[in-house]
Formats: C-alpha cells, sequence, structure tokens
C-alpha cells in the first residue's frame, strides 16, 4: 500500500489530502472521501487505507485547508465527550463558512486532480463522506452528475441543502443514517423525495447507532456500524466504478 500527501491547486489556493492506493502500478477507480468534521487524522488515513485495499485509489482532502494544513486543529488521540466542546470552538467557524459554493469550486479541483492522476483508471469517480462530508459528497454529486458515478454518506446531514438539491443526483446512493440522527418519518420523506427523483438508492438507519459510528476515536463508535458501513459501500462501489 502506497501512502501520501499530495497538493492540489484551486480557485481558493493550495490544499493539503491524503492518499491511499495499491502499490502495484495497476490503474485503479478513484474514490473522493470525504472526512467528518475533525478531519484528516489516523483514524481516517486508516479507513482511506483499508478502503484503497479493495482496489481504489482513494483521495481524502483537507476541506479545511484555507485556515491551514492537517492537522488545521489539535486533536487528542481519542476525541471523548469531555474535549468535544473545545475542538467544536475551533471548528464551528470553519464548518459554517464552507459554503455549498466553496464545496463545488473545492469539488472541481479534487475531480481534476483524481482524473490526472498515473494510478487512477479513465472511468467516473465515486464519492463518499461521513458527517459534515456526507453532505459535501451530496453537494459535489448534484454539482457534478456526469462525473460522479456513486454517492454514499454516512451520519450526514445529507437533506441539509433541501430537496432541490437531492433532485439533482443522478448517481446510485446509500446513506447510512444514525438511529439518532433521523426519524423514521424522516426517513420516509427523505427516501420519497429520492424515488420522486428517480434515483437508485438504499437509504435506512443503523440499529444501535448514534452520529459518529463509523469513527473508532470517539465515544460514539459502533463496532457494528462500522461493518455494515463496509457492507454496504463496498458492493455499491463494485457495482459503479
Amino acid at each position: 500500500m502506497q501512502t501520501r500527501t499530495v497538493h492540489m491547486i484551486t480557485a481558493y489556493g493550495r490544499a493539503d489530502a491524503f492518499v491511499a492506493v495499491p502499490d502495484d502500478g495497476r490503474r485503479y477507480p478513484a474514490v473522493l472521501m470525504y472526512p467528518d468534521g475533525f478531519g484528516i487524522r489516523p483514524v481516517l488515513r486508516q479507513m482511506a487505507a483499508e478502503l484503497a485495499g479493495h482496489g481504489y485509489y482513494v483521495l481524502v482532502p483537507n476541506v479545511f485547508y484555507r485556515h491551514g494544513p492537517t492537522p488545521v486543529v489539535e486533536l487528542p488521540e481519542f476525541i471523548g465527550d469531555d474535549a468535544r466542546d473545545a475542538i467544536f470552538t475551533e471548528l464551528m467557524p470553519m464548518i459554517r463558512a464552507h459554503t455549498a459554493e466553496r464545496t463545488v469550486s473545492d469539488a472541481d479541483a479534487y475531480l481534476d486532480f483524481l482524473t490526472t492522476q498515473p494510478e487512477t483508471d479513465s472511468g467516473p469517480i465515486a464519492v463518499t463522506g461521513y458527517c459534515i462530508g456526507g453532505l459535501l459528497a451530496v453537494r459535489t454529486a448534484a454539482a457534478y452528475p456526469a462525473r460522479v458515478a456513486a454517492v454514499a454518506a454516512f451520519h450526514a446531514p445529507v437533506a441539509a441543502d433541501g430537496p432541490d438539491t437531492l433532485a439533482k443526483l443522478t448517481a446510485p446512493i446509500h446513506f447510512g443514517h444514525a438511529e439518532s440522527d433521523i426519524t423514521p418519518a424522516d426517513l420516509a420523506r427523505l427516501n420519497e423525495t429520492l424515488s420522486a427523483a428517480g434515483v437508485i438508492h438504499t437509504s435506512e438507519i443503523y440499529p444501535g447507532t448514534v452520529h459518529g459510528f463509523t469513527m473508532p476515536d470517539t465515544e460514539a463508535f459502533s463496532p457494528a456500524g462500522l461493518q455494515h458501513h463496509w457492507d454496504r459501500l463496498l458492493p455499491l462501489l463494485a457495482a459503479t466504478v
């Protein structure tokens, strides 16, 4: 496995990102993996490497690069409840400033980068994301339907931009929701919106999970939830990219 830090020029500056790809000289389908609000850190690097091990070139961008390179915010090894308030005091202004316009502009640079790498194939790109990164994945897929072959989002506010954005989605979708993030009634309305738009999708609540369940460095972590995520994500990618 080859892992490294790369840099991309965007309309706003120079963005750093983490890359994982099998180190065998072959070309692989590309996956743009948006991190959660805590950003690039050991857990995200491990997840990217695990996904890459299934035969993908995985790019994890520092979406808050305007505020500095990784790590934008210093994090403890384990992000417990005692540390969250102080961390989010730093993070929330960055999250609020990361508008849909910024997301779409940056995504153009990320997708361009992925199509020009010697280790990526010539096919379309899959996009996935966690927490706020799931919303960024939805925005990316809605803005670039011809370039995105699949989209997945986990414990993410996928409907935050409203039904008009969801209606622009054309790629097959999987949304994995935390039990604490969405009610069954809201899930039904979300799925009705996707169905009305003709989007091929699975969108489900993962039993016994709370927001952030995929992240082993937080108290929200659910081993069963993380495995469920892999059980949904890997077949989606295998069928689309």
